[in-house]
């Protein structure tokens, strides 16, 4: 059973910075891509970012591109989100989820981007 567990989320100023993590088990993680959600208050889950399973291919999304930046540690079995420049927009539930969809997603941490 695939788990996947984030942290790192929290309140910050817009402008600051946060780096989530996504600690990844029960799956063979450096065989799978890994992508990044989030779901603002009262609307869906949109996609954020993906990462190719080795880390040399990353795609996002038009919103956080040149602001956040996804990375991944095989040896760890974790994912990163780095989130520069933060906007009040930003704010939402972030996921983790494996593979190239959301199905299989952690339970989601919280980013509040205000001030």
């Amino acid at each position: 059973e695939v788990q996947l567990v984030e942290s790192g989320g929290g309140w910050v100023q817009p402008g600051g910075s946060l780096r989530l993590s996504c600690a990844a088990s029960g799956v063979i993680f450096s065989y799978n891509a890994m992508t990044w959600v989030r779901q603002a208050p009262g609307k869906g889950l949109v996609w954020v970012s993906r990462i190719n399973s080795v880390g040399a291919r990353t795609t996002y999304a038009g919103s956080v591109k040149g602001r956040f930046t996804i990375s991944r540690d095989n040896a760890k079995n974790t994912l990163y989100l780095q989130m520069n420049s933060l906007e009040p927009e930003d704010t939402a539930v972030y996921y983790c989820a494996k593979g190239t969809g959301w199905s299989e997603r952690g339970q989601g941490i919280q980013v509040t981007v205000s001030s």
